[in-house]
């Protein structure tokens, strides 16, 4: 359930990166005295070729389209990885794991970066390249790291099934997640008196 919090908010960030994207855009196509400028530039540096400039200025226009695109899921990346990361460096977990009482351990930085890091290419980064390779034209490529990505995704979710409860990110930070209520009984200190 807390990764579900998580990721409703890389979502939410998707979601307002697409927006700027789409924006941007239509504001690239719709600026229609810089392309007036340019394909007459094209168009007179040509040598008549009227053809090739318009060639030209279209694979201008889509070049700057793909990188808007690639520039949104970059930014996607960077924006989860900072999340994942500054949350479990300062707070020792995520919004969705505070939420259900849920806590990160240990609690240092070197664990909190490894462990942002493999989050992040599991639930975003291998997607992301899956989608950059399909815009570049790159289908093959696109499918082959897609089903990458999908199998990185359910080894990390299903390793929690294992002894020790562990998604594949716990493991390669030498972390674990705890309950609020699961550190209380580990501690002396935190025990209940019977009565």
């Amino acid at each position: 359930m807390a990764w579900f919090i998580d990721f409703a908010l890389v979502v939410a960030a998707a979601s307002l990166l697409a927006v700027l994207t789409f924006h941007r855009i239509g504001a690239l196509v719709t600026d229609v005295p810089e392309l007036a400028t340019k394909g007459g530039f094209d168009l007179v540096t040509s040598r008549g070729d009227v053809i090739g400039a318009s060639e030209h200025l279209g694979l201008s226009l889509w070049d700057n389209v793909v990188l808007d695109v690639e520039e949104a899921f970059g930014a996607l990346v960077v924006v989860t990885f900072l999340y994942q990361w500054a949350c479990l460096t300062w707070l020792g977990r995520t919004l969705g794991k505070g939420v259900l009482g849920l806590r990160v351990t240990p609690r240092l930085s070197r664990h909190a970066l490894r462990r942002a890091a493999v989050t992040t290419a599991v639930d975003v980064a291998v997607y992301a390249l899956a989608c950059v390779l399909l815009v570049e034209g790159q289908f093959g490529l696109s499918v082959l790291v897609w089903a990458v990505a999908v199998v990185l995704f359910l080894v990390n979710a299903l390793t929690v099934l294992f002894p020790g409860r562990r998604s594949l990110a716990d493991r390669l930070a030498g972390t674990s997640v705890v309950g609020l209520l699961q550190r209380a009984e580990a501690s002396p200190m935190g025990s209940v008196p019977q009565r």
